[in-house]
């Protein structure tokens, strides 16, 4: 009779344990869908915000797509020489709308054309110190897409900053050479400087060229980037 109560005891203890163990797993299993909802819901806001937080994984990669732009935008040092306006915007209108499109279709954060301009002007100012200019054409250019799009979510909005981002330095370009010569009261050394710099036609048709291929080279950049997205290369 005494066996008998021991094991009935010894039954009852072995179901509390099962029934506390299953308690606790339930528990743990009801935490962890409530952290990953959350966290989820948390993502979903961030990337709903026009500014975001940079990671060092983001600034790496815009880092490498800049110097595949430098890298295929080498023949640079040799354009600087040919005294044709427009003509360095219109040899390197290709490579800087291709890659920073697929930078930013990767980093699809206010501020990643910013940042591909900062390191690129790092290193194009020592062969030519108006391509500083790059970043404050950068800059309007993310305004723009602020203003329009509410950032890079959209494919297409990649597509219009890498389409005006080259083209956007030709009326500084002319102004710095312009009001930086009239300064130093070397007004002929400016026109003389380019074929075409002071005639309306040659800039206008220079400048719709540069925009046109600007145009293409943004709409391979989606195209690649889009083909890369579905490789899981330009997985968040």
């Amino acid at each position: 009779m005494e066996e008998k109560k021991k094991n009935d005891i010894a039954d009852l203890l072995i179901e509390n344990l099962q029934n506390s163990d299953a308690e606790q797993e339930a528990s743990a299993e009801l935490v962890s869908t409530a952290s990953a909802t959350k966290d989820k819901q948390y993502e979903e806001l961030s990337e709903n915000k026009i500014f975001q937080k940079y990671k060092i994984k983001d600034i790496v990669f815009l880092a490498i797509i800049t110097a595949c732009t430098l890298v295929t935008g080498a023949i640079m040092p040799l354009l600087v020489n040919v005294p044709l306006f427009g003509i360095i915007q219109l040899g390197l209108g290709l490579q800087f709308s291709i890659f920073p499109v697929i930078g930013m279709m990767k980093v699809r954060k206010v501020g990643s054309l910013l940042f591909m301009s900062i390191f690129i002007s790092c290193f194009l100012i020592l062969m030519f110190p108006p391509m500083a200019l790059l970043m404050v054409c950068a800059l309007i250019v993310e305004i723009l897409v602020v203003l329009i799009f509410r950032g890079y979510k959209n494919d297409w909005a990649c597509v219009l900053a890498g389409t005006l981002y080259m083209p956007m330095t030709v009326p500084f370009l002319y102004m710095y050479y312009n009001v930086f010569y009239s300064v130093s009261g070397e007004e002929k050394k400016a026109v003389s400087m380019f074929l075409g710099g002071t005639h309306p036609g040659v800039i206008i048709g220079m400048t719709i060229a540069i925009v046109a291929l600007c145009f293409v080279g943004s709409v391979v950049g989606m195209l690649i980037g889009r083909e890369l997205r579905k490789a899981g290369v330009l997985k968040k």
